[in-house]
């Protein structure tokens, strides 16, 4: 927002240059729908709208995360668009657009006056359809719902249940909510064609067992996350002894709060996988896309061992 005077003044400026040409035109039509009340309103909205979701969407995408805290940022943003949705909210925004728009000259409609909606649509609206109710109902809260419901979608009854246990499996948190029996119930209600029922009851006595070990487990202290600690058990050799638990930590890891990192993944096949590469073979293709994707670890192996590798693989004619 601090920026629309400074671009105000550049297309006025351009508007009113006789030299610009073809971009006079543009710049003065630029400029009126800037200076329109709608577009401010509109601005104004988003501005809202999408500082309440930035800590929740920042969270999302940290490689390393806390899912402890992303169940928490999600309850938020959702009261808080709930908060803003309601009439109070909305007495408070609209008044916030009002003061900008008089803090920067700009003309504010009168909100009593009927509106005509465009296209097939007038015929549907009601009578004494204002410009208020038109700016409420049709731009401001429908925008609101939208984000609503794509965060009910992603994150709906199912992906909220099972990621508040994962927060108990994490033994950094105590196991103060720990219970085994009630995994076990989410597992046979969201999972049933993972798990058969012998081993579900094979999943308690495991996940009873693990939290005995944690307690006293300085490693199994460590890990923040489902990731590191899946990671853990694979590296102290545990997910061979709870094979059940790790079966049902890679279930969870693929929950869509950790999809950051395959999304990363995408963006890297599309810079590899690009027109002018688009013949290469798929073991070439996988293996320019593990140094790309783990290109830190990559960047921890000296070429020297990589060199020594590829000489020992074959006699060659040049000196390596």
């Amino acid at each position: 927002m601090h920026m629309f005077n400074p671009v105000r003044v550049v297309l006025e400026n351009l508007a009113a240059d006789s030299s610009a040409g073809a971009n006079r035109a543009d710049g003065d039509t630029s400029f009126t729908y800037l200076t329109s009340f709608e577009f401010v309103f509109i601005l104004c909205m988003m501005k809202e709208i999408l500082e309440t979701s930035e800590d929740l969407g920042k969270a999302l995408q940290k490689k390393a995360q806390d899912i402890v805290n992303a169940v928490r940022l999600v309850h938020s943003t959702k009261v808080l668009l709930e908060e803003m949705r309601s009439d109070e909210g909305w007495e408070l925004f609209i008044g916030n657009v009002v003061e900008f728009c008089v803090e920067h000259d700009i003309d504010i409609p009168d909100m009593e006056e009927l509106y005509i909606l465009r296209g097939g649509r007038a015929r549907r609206q009601p009578d004494h359809f204002t410009r208020e109710r038109y700016l409420q109902v049709e731009i401001f809260r429908a925008t609101i719902d939208n984000q609503l419901n794509e965060l009910n979608l992603r994150f709906n009854e199912k992906v909220m249940d099972l990621l508040s246990i994962s927060v108990t499996l994490i033994p950094r948190n105590g196991f103060t909510s720990f219970n085994a029996k009630e995994i076990c119930s989410m597992v046979e209600k969201y999972y049933p064609t993972d798990f058969t029922q012998q081993e579900r009851y094979g999943l308690e006595i495991q996940l009873n067992h693990f939290a005995a070990d944690a307690k006293n487990s300085g490693d199994l202290k460590k890990p923040i996350t489902i990731t590191s600690l899946c990671r853990c058990l694979v590296e102290t050799g545990r997910d061979r002894i709870y094979n059940l638990l790790d079966r049902l930590l890679r279930l969870l890891v693929t929950l869509p709060v950790s999809t950051a990192s395959a999304e990363r993944a995408f963006s890297s096949l599309k810079i590899i996988k690009s027109r002018l590469r688009n013949r290469m073979e798929d073991d070439f293709l996988a293996d320019s896309l593990l140094l790309q994707i783990e290109r830190e670890i990559a960047s921890k192996i000296p070429c020297e061992d990589i060199i020594a590798d590829f000489k020992s693989r074959k006699n060659r004619r040049s000196y390596l």
